[in-house]
């Protein structure tokens, strides 16, 4: 059945043809693109067998056609959440707790807290609990406009354990009516001794995962506590060989020298970046690997975060995230991210939207999303705002009226 959305103010986000884009179609923004929504004050959009069919204004609906009455207000694509590791057992309340009554979060890990506590938890669950519990936590992002969410590993450690989060993730991705896109976090926390454990991913879990979910992205996790940067180089080119995509997060606390051999390796993206020097940002900017940032981060621990807007302004490519999880950023809202980046990163509200919609679809190798055009597929959401501005301006709440997946009424 087709689905026709009237009278609502539309940002396409869609690039007209022009010396700097002559092609057109879809593509990353950067610059004062990321500025460029493609706003229709009032039109319609026209939804066939689960893709933009039409978008235009007064559009006729054909026999059977199930209408929206948008009566002006925004409709826009579906959120993308491009960093998260929203498969986990358990909860951090615990932890928590103790870093309110100011116990470190150093302190917390001597004690075998913090994602410890968490692997332990995912080592203890079946991979159908894992499953249902992501799948729960997956419909709250969906009903809060998110209808493309990137889901990490990681909290296994062991080749057995990684492969059990990974298939959990698939089975919920082959299920839930959104797109689920995997990733396998292997350089994450470390267990024993680092140069033995390291060596062990690197050598056994990696071709066991490759040979299991063939193309899948590898991340690794480059800072204070987690890999060294000589650990994700052995890592990364490995990977590369057999042409898998790579993602790293780094410099959260400091500047490692992560981004410069991301930048060298190709890298999809480099995360997180709240402690990056100008110099490492203004690298980044250079190239054409992602810089994704995750405010709330910022927000749920200590009031750190990158600099979103002078990256954008030195040209970069910035995708938004929730970076979703019990320890450091317990939030799954896109709505909540808009709002935080806006206050405390330096960006606009058009700046923050593209940079969760079509950016961040980029950085998971996704073009048929993130825009509203012709042939794209409908992943659209209705807000219950006349102006997109209330995105960045509100918080706390959810702002979706409608959810559209795959061209499906889904919320």
């Amino acid at each position: 059945m087709s689905l026709l959305i009237r009278h609502a103010r539309i940002l396409t986000l869609a690039q007209p043809k022009n010396d700097a884009n002559p092609e057109g179609g879809v593509r990353p923004r950067r610059g004062a693109a990321m500025r460029e929504l493609g706003v229709i004050a009032r039109g319609d959009v026209l939804v066939a067998e689960g893709k933009v069919a039409a978008v235009g204004t007064e559009l006729v609906a054909p026999p059977d056609t199930e209408v929206i009455e948008a009566d002006g207000r925004v409709l826009m694509p579906g959120f993308v959440d491009c960093h998260t590791h929203a498969c986990w057992a358990g909860d951090s309340l615990d932890e928590w707790t103790q870093l309110l009554n100011g116990v470190s979060s150093a302190e917390i890990l001597k004690r075998g807290g913090g994602i410890h506590a968490t692997v332990r938890a995912v080592r203890a669950a079946t991979r159908k609990q894992l499953a249902a519990s992501l799948r729960s936590r997956l419909d709250l992002m969906l009903r809060a406009g998110t209808t493309t969410v990137e889901v990490k590993s990681g909290y296994g450690l062991t080749i057995e354990e990684e492969l059990k989060m990974l298939h959990a993730i698939q089975r919920v991705k082959l299920e839930w009516p959104g797109t689920v896109v995997l990733t396998a976090l292997l350089g994450h926390a470390i267990e024993g001794d680092p140069a033995v454990y390291t060596r062990m991913v690197v050598r056994e879990m990696l071709p066991v995962v490759w040979h299991e979910f063939p193309g899948i992205a590898i991340d690794a996790s480059c800072d204070e506590g987690a890999w060294s940067l000589e650990a994700c180089q052995r890592l990364f080119e490995r990977a590369r060989k057999h042409g898998l995509p790579l993602r790293v997060q780094a410099d959260q606390f400091g500047s490692t020298g992560m981004v410069q051999e991301a930048v060298t390796m190709f890298a999809r993206s480099v995360d997180g970046l709240e402690s990056a020097t100008k110099a490492d940002l203004l690298t980044l900017a250079a190239s054409n690997t992602f810089g994704v940032m995750t405010p709330a981060t910022g927000f749920h621990q200590g009031g750190r975060y990158a600099r979103a807007g002078a990256f954008v302004d030195s040209g970069g490519l910035l995708a938004l995230a929730s970076n979703y999880n019990p320890h450091t950023a317990p939030t799954y809202s896109m709505p909540l991210v808009i709002a935080l980046a806006v206050r405390t990163s330096g960006l606009t509200p058009a700046e923050a939207i593209v940079a969760c919609t079509v950016n961040a679809a980029a950085v998971l190798g996704l073009t048929d999303r993130g825009t509203i055009e012709f042939g794209q597929r409908a992943d659209l959401i209705l807000l219950r705002h006349r102006d997109e501005r209330l995105l960045a301006q509100e918080f706390g709440g959810n702002p979706v009226d409608c959810v559209v997946s795959g061209g499906q009424r889904v919320g």
